[in-house]
């Protein structure tokens, strides 16, 4: 069943985090994620948010996401954020 990973970020270096970015798409991709929206602003409809973009994936599986998350080729690239940004992430499955 296909999920979907969104990420909202707070960035303090945005030329490092470029560097991050191109390293973590590729590696999701070899998971089958593919980006669908990137610094997409949110138009809040009813209650509220926290007016930061978001960034949504879509992948086959949760289980996708879980494997890109926790794969050892995912440890340097999370490296590259630290320090610089700070993240909220949630993975929710398709209907």
């Amino acid at each position: 069943m296909t999920a979907y990973f969104v990420v909202q970020v707070t960035i303090s270096d945005q030329a490092q985090y470029q560097k991050y970015r191109e390293a973590v798409v590729p590696l999701m991709a070899k998971f089958g994620g593919k980006l669908l929206a990137r610094g997409a602003k949110v138009d809040v409809l009813e209650g509220e948010h926290d007016t930061r973009p978001v960034v949504m994936f879509e992948f086959p599986s949760m289980e996708a996401i879980h494997a890109w998350w926790n794969s050892p080729d995912y440890v340097p690239v999370k490296k590259l954020r630290d320090g610089i940004a700070t993240i909220n992430a949630w993975a929710f499955p398709g209907s």
